[in-house]
């Protein structure tokens, strides 16, 4: 599975995710998705939303700062300043795992 994708749609903001954790839930695989720039955007997706949905793009797509950091990741940090974030755990097998 590729690692670093880019979202078709602004996701508070920015744009450019790594996967980092695959995990199953409910019988479906779900994969952990994080900002490369700001760790506490972080969300799930599943395999189906991924890959069929066209909402996102394999690999990074260079776009302008404007259009990969926008004036909504500005309204977030504002609004939300670290409050009820999850925390991100990694599994084992995880590329991301460096211990």
């Amino acid at each position: 599975m590729e690692n670093f994708w880019t979202s078709n749609k602004k996701i508070n903001g920015l744009r450019h995710f790594v996967l980092v954790n695959e995990t199953y839930e409910q019988g479906n695989i779900i994969y952990l998705m994080v900002s490369v720039l700001d760790s506490e955007i972080n969300l799930k997706t599943t395999y189906e939303d991924l890959i069929n949905s066209g909402n996102w793009h394999k690999g990074w797509i260079n776009l302008p700062k404007l259009q990969s950091i926008t004036e909504e990741y500005v309204e977030f940090k504002s609004i939300n300043k670290g409050e009820g974030i999850d925390e991100i755990f990694i599994n084992e097998d995880s590329f991301f795992n460096i211990s």
